[in-house]
């Protein structure tokens, strides 16, 4: 048998034995005089099986394996009775009894400790190793069973029984076929035991004996004393072998299963051993280039949360998180979401507030300078102003500006930034229709951010700016929510101290921001929102307002953009009157500004090609320039005939007059109404002729006639939609002027709802209303008493060369408004008894 048969017989029978064999204790024992034991052969084992037992052998006692026959294996010996059998059996014959004991616990065992079936054992060699224990290589020969003990010292000897051999059933196929699988069982366990070397898989392919490769495998079994006992016990080879076999599948499984633990931790380990190698190099590389680490990063953010004025909720917080940023590898998903998180709440200004300016003179001035009018919001303003001065603790107010288009309500706000000395912030709300644009998103979605407020409050740098929520009623609602709804929270003052955002996850203190909300009908905006805020009307400019806004703002404003000088552009107030009555109808100013951005870009256009031109702009040049006049001046148009009664309307862009015509013509009393009318407007002209009917004779009208002619009522300007309460009683007076035929007081106009009754109330825009009026040369306005209020807050300016009229019942304005002068060729408005209808 060649050398490495043999010392893989040795290293295969205690592969995880180091205490009773090491790899130093090896190569001690096996030198250049070493003496090898070869595996046995079939030849060898049956010359084993025909050796007699001795009838009395000594007995050495095993605590901790179970020798086989035919397998060597090494044994440190210990005890001083096992140390003087082998010294003795050593110089004899060297046969000795060896036996498991049945408690390995037991350092002295007696004859009664050991089990009954044990094998005769040839020591093959003794050596003395370093540490001074004594190693014997014995190898098994026979089994035998003990009888009676017959000495105990110096060591335990027993009378001995021959244990009864069955021949191995070599004509057995099916035990072949065991033995077959034993051997391809076992070099799997080998190839997929890490702690067996590969090459152990040739010892087992070159063991012959069928029944020594059942002892050897069960020698080398990965099991306690007690079971290889019973294997060794086990007379049927067949029995034996099913038995190994099974042990042999269970082992195999849990290495299996071993292995495939071991193999995917080993997978994670490897990836992240990877990835802390590459963030390694990445480290590295940033350091070299001047970047920052992830570590320096975090103590960025800690350095700069020292100065951070912010509370213990806040702070607890931040610590939390910037610590779990720390234990986080930087290649992680969350990673940048914690950083950007921890960014945030070192960007937000947590109590940082500018200082107020409490000169409420200097805030008048910038006020006055900003914007001409606009008395009642300026003068809550400073209102706002007083009181903050008197008690600074004071939670700010929720205003909401509302009016028409282009009449300065955004610009408001950042003139209250600068009388203030605080920071100025603008959010456009129109179209705005997700929830999550006030609130936030939380943070577990993938791109989330704070809401629009926070975001702005950031950029803001304080947290006492002057927020401007433009176009309020705008806002629109789908699926993703109501932020009308989420505004609820930030536009109460009881509530607004703790603002939640579901990005920052804190709550916000926002008591001390000055919300201006703008809108140009309250009738869109959600009642709850409405009650929060303190509603400031914005009328409609006056023609003589919008010259002297033309003249301080945008003039200056357009030379500046367009790059040109004073000299270069004059404008008179004629003239601007001029384009305001012609070319821009409105409330506002926006119209009126790009039209004077056009004439200033056509002089500028002269002045870049040097051509000649008169900077004086005559209406001559604005025509030329601008194009052919876009509205007719209103103008009264007379009472020459009868039904046709000046009425006041209210539109988008301001105050208007309208005309209302009404005409007889013979029939069967039908009454047809034009001019693109609402429902309401339609039945104002309803009941006026109900009233005139009800009330004819008192006008010396035949309540007859009625049956007998159709009456035709027209609003002119078909193409625009008119509707609304405020035409009623100058319906009433169109209707009572036909059928009497009495001339309309000349320069006279109207507005006021009527009710069946004769009442008269009423109606809104007044202000917008009598400027249309004076601008179209009306003298004399009726209006309903309870409108008295209204003409007492308008400027008396506005009401120079105006005679106001009110009344609370409809004969009142039949009285003012009827002539008793009839129309150049009156109709003869008469029963006629020969008409039957």
């Amino acid at each position: 048998m060649s050398q490495w048969r043999s010392l893989y017989s040795l290293h295969i029978m205690f592969p995880e034995n180091p205490k009773n064999l090491n790899s130093f204790d090896l190569a001690n024992i096996i030198d250049d005089d070493t003496e090898f034991i070869p595996l046995l052969s079939q030849e060898d084992e049956d010359t084993m099986n025909q050796q007699d037992v001795p009838a009395i052998l000594s007995i050495l006692p095993l605590r901790n394996t179970v020798l086989f026959p035919g397998v060597v294996i090494p044994i440190t010996v210990g005890r001083d009775k096992s140390i003087n059998l082998i010294k003795d059996a050593y110089k004899g014959d060297k046969i000795i009894g060896v036996v498991a004991q049945k408690d390995v616990g037991i350092e002295d065992p007696s004859f009664k400790d050991l089990n009954q079936v044990g094998t005769v054992a040839q020591v093959m060699k003794m050596l003395r190793m370093p540490d001074g224990n004594t190693t014997i290589i014995i190898q098994g020969k026979r089994r035998f069973k003990l009888d009676e003990c017959v000495q105990t010292e110096p060591y335990i000897r027993c009378k001995v029984n021959p244990f009864p051999e069955v021949p191995v059933p070599t004509t057995d196929t099916e035990f072949a076929a065991i033995v077959a699988s034993l051997k391809d069982l076992a070099l799997q366990i080998i190839q997929h035991s890490p702690n067996i070397p590969s090459d152990a898989g040739f010892a087992i392919r070159n063991i012959e004996s069928q029944s020594f490769l059942i002892n050897f495998i069960c020698s080398n079994m990965n099991l306690d004393v007690s079971k290889k006992q019973e294997l060794l016990e086990m007379i049927d080879h067949k029995v034996r072998a099913n038995h190994v076999m099974e042990h042999l599948n269970k082992e195999l499984q849990m290495l299996e299963l071993k292995n495939q633990i071991q193999s995917k931790v080993r997978t994670d380990i490897d990836k992240q051993q990877r990835e802390y190698f590459l963030n390694q190099q990445l480290r590295t590389i940033q350091e070299e280039l001047g970047g920052n680490t992830p570590d320096r990063e975090v103590t960025e953010l800690k350095e700069r949360a020292k100065t951070k004025k912010w509370s213990k909720e806040v702070e607890e917080t931040f610590k939390k998180e910037s610590d779990r940023l720390s234990r986080m590898n930087p290649a992680a998903a969350e990673y940048s979401v914690i950083l950007n998180y921890l960014e945030l709440l070192l960007d937000l200004p947590w109590n940082e507030y500018t200082q107020d300016n409490f000169d409420l003179k200097h805030a008048q001035k910038v006020l006055d300078k900003d914007h001409y009018g606009l008395e009642k919001v300026k003068a809550r303003i400073l209102e706002y102003l007083a009181v903050l001065k008197l008690k600074r603790d004071m939670k700010s107010p929720i205003m909401c500006l509302y009016g028409p288009p282009g009449v300065g309500k955004t610009s408001l706000g950042k003139s209250i930034a600068k009388a203030l000395g605080r920071k100025y912030v603008r959010m456009s709300l129109g179209g705005l229709r997700d929830e999550a644009e006030i609130r936030g998103h939380r943070k577990t979605y993938i791109g989330a951010m704070p809401g629009r407020i926070i975001q702005n409050l950031k950029k803001s740098k304080s947290s006492n700016p002057i927020f401007v929520l433009d176009e309020i009623d705008k806002l629109s609602n789908d699926f993703h929510g109501d932020p009308s709804s989420a505004l609820l929270e930030v536009l109460d003052p009881e509530q607004n101290n703790t603002f939640y955002d579901n990005y920052v996850e804190i709550d916000y203190d926002l008591s001390n921001v000055l919300f201006i909300a703008t809108a140009n009908s309250l009738s869109r905006v959600q009642p709850a929102l409405l009650d929060r805020m303190e509603i400031i009307e914005i009328n409609g400019y006056t023609v003589e307002e919008k010259v002297q806004i033309a003249l301080k703002h945008l003039l200056p404003k357009q030379l500046e953009a367009h790059g040109l000088k004073k000299e270069h552009l004059k404008l008179t107030a004629k003239l601007i009157e001029f384009l305001i009555e012609r070319y821009s109808r409105e409330s506002g100013v926006r119209g009126l500004e790009k039209k004077i951005a056009s004439l200033v870009r056509g002089i500028a256009k002269s002045v870049a090609m040097e051509e000649k031109y008169n900077p004086a702009v005559t209406e001559e040049d604005v025509i030329r320039i601008l194009g052919a006049p876009i509205f007719q001046k209103d103008r009264y148009q007379g009472n020459t005939v009868a039904g046709v009664v000046t009425g006041l309307a209210w539109t988008s862009v301001g105050g208007d007059i309208l005309f209302i015509e009404s005409s007889i013509s013979k029939g069967k009393g039908k009454l047809t109404i034009t001019g693109n009318l609402g429902d309401v407007m339609k039945e104002s002209a309803v009941i006026a002729l109900a009233y005139l009917k009800a009330h004819s004779e008192e006008l010396n009208i035949d309540p007859k006639v009625f049956d007998q002619w159709d009456i035709h009522l027209h609003v002119p300007e078909g193409a625009t939609p008119k509707d609304g309460p405020s035409a009623g009683i100058t319906m009433l007076t169109s209707l009572a002027s036909v059928f009497t035929q009495r001339k309309v007081k000349g320069f006279m106009a109207m507005t006021g709802e009527i009710t069946l009754r004769g009442k008269v109330l009423p109606v809104g825009g007044i202000k917008e209303k009598i400027l249309a009026a004076k601008r179209a040369g009306i003298k004399d306005i009726i209006l309903s008493a309870d409108n008295k209020k209204d003409i007492e807050e308008i400027k008396r300016d506005y009401l120079k060369d105006l005679k106001f009229h009110y009344v609370t019942e409809m004969m009142e304005v039949i009285q003012l408004a009827l002539m008793k002068e009839r129309v150049k060729h009156p109709i003869d408005v008469s029963f006629d008894p020969s008409v039957r209808n």
